[in-house]
């Protein structure tokens, strides 16, 4: 665990309870830095939040925007949730807005979870930095989440909604839609992904009590993979687009999304295809090709990937992602997974089922699912499936196997520890 981290764990209750009470009381103490911003992109949703962040935020940068922006959780370090004009926050930067934050919860006599925490403290960094824009990602919902005390974004962004997180948000689409939806605020434009039917009539109709004007995907305006390119079209252009750099036929959809807010904020089409060219987000079907695991991957003349997605929505645009390239592959495909023990792991490998992938399930610190019970998940959905001790030893079990293409996938806490391994570096 890096120091930032072990500080807010040992100061801070590391339960999340959600509710903007003791949030406000903070900020307030703070001298209210969310009033202080610059203007707000506040993006909530189920999947596809940090993607999409990643991307507004890479056009923004394109078209000479300063741009904050504020993400979770962390891979390795716990900085990557905080950039300032576009570079992470540094450590001592961090350390002393943090004493700020802990100051000001030791004078109110209450206190606050790690989250609220580093959200104020977030939030504190972005007041006393000057910048163009502020792209804020919710943490979990959206009514009740700690970032939810902005009051006047700029615009609403809302990406897929699906059921996770049921012990907070509930297993009914419609309530969890709802909670998602408590970022859209009246004259704010709220820009929304497309919707499963229910998700999206419990978006419209909160939109409607808070004169919250909508722009909707699939009816407003579209984005699909064409000739290799992105093809995006609204009421009043056509634009024939680069191929993001994120991959997968998920990420054509959140680049749609991120392509209709640039278009909201007027930036201009160029700014558009380099930011799509040039984002990055780790953990998301990305190309593992250093440090032990990727060279062991290379030995063997074998891919190996990594993606952070951790519930059936995920597991399904993961599948589809694999679909497309292994129709093209000769030798097996093997999932290399590892859960969060409160995760809905029936419906993930449910999703993953079509693949017909070897698959080796690995724990890591944490409250992680064990590995044989999760084994057990995966073959009762028709997977073969071993349970094994470490990435080390599933990924040498997956080589011998002979499997042409590696996905280590699951959770982004089993992300970042494979990142950590790799010594991959986090874009600054």
């Amino acid at each position: 665990m890096d120091p930032i981290s072990e500080r807010l764990r040992a100061r801070h209750p590391q339960r999340i309870d959600l509710s903007l009470e003791r949030m406000r009381t903070l900020c307030a103490a703070l001298g209210d830095p969310q009033r202080r911003l610059p203007p707000v992109i506040h993006v909530a949703g189920t999947n596809g939040k940090g993607s999409t962040v990643a991307f507004i935020r890479a056009i923004a940068e394109a078209a000479g925007l300063r741009v904050h922006a504020y993400t979770s959780p962390h891979l390795v370090r716990f900085n990557e949730r905080i950039r300032l004009a576009g570079r992470l926050i540094d450590d001592e930067a961090l350390n002393a807005i943090l004493d700020r934050v802990e100051a000001a919860i030791d004078a109110s006599g209450r206190e606050a979870t790690v989250f609220e925490s580093a959200t104020a403290a977030a939030f504190l960094a972005m007041s006393e930095t000057p910048a163009d824009l502020a792209v804020v990602e919710v943490g979990l919902g959206g009514t009740l989440d700690a970032t939810n005390v902005i009051e006047r974004p700029l615009l609403g962004v809302i990406t897929p909604v699906d059921l996770d997180h049921a012990e907070f948000l509930g297993s009914s689409l419609r309530g969890v839609a709802v909670e998602k939806a408590g970022v859209l605020k009246a004259g704010a434009r709220g820009l929304i992904a497309r919707q499963p039917e229910e998700a999206m009539a419990a978006i419209e109709a909160a939109a409607a009590a808070v004169r919250a004007p909508l722009t909707v995907m699939g009816v407003d305006f579209d984005a699909w993979a064409e000739r290799g390119g992105l093809v995006f079209q609204d009421q009043e252009r056509f634009l024939d687009l680069p191929a993001p750099a994120l991959v997968g036929p998920h990420q054509i959809a959140n680049a749609g999304l991120a392509v209709a807010v640039a278009l909201e904020l007027d930036l201009p089409g160029a700014a558009i295809a380099a930011g799509l060219r040039a984002v990055r987000w780790p953990a998301r079907l990305q190309r593992l090709t250093a440090g032990p695991f990727g060279e062991a991957a290379r030995a063997a003349d074998a891919e190996l990937w990594l993606d952070g997605g951790h519930n059936p929505h995920a597991a399904a645009a993961l599948a589809a992602a694999l679909a497309e390239r292994q129709a093209r592959a000769s030798r097996p495909l093997a999932l290399i997974v590892g859960m969060l023990a409160n995760k809905d792991a029936g419906g993930f490998f449910e999703a993953l089922k079509p693949s017909g992938a070897a698959v080796f399930t690995v724990g890591f610190d944490g409250a992680a699912a064990e590995p044989e019970a999760l084994a057990a998940v995966a073959r009762g959905r028709g997977l073969g499936a071993t349970a094994c001790g470490s990435v080390d030893q599933a990924l040498a079990r997956a080589l011998r196997l002979g499997a042409g293409r590696v996905v280590i996938c699951g959770s982004l806490y089993l992300a970042g520890e494979v990142l950590g391994v790799a010594r991959e570096t986090w874009p600054g």
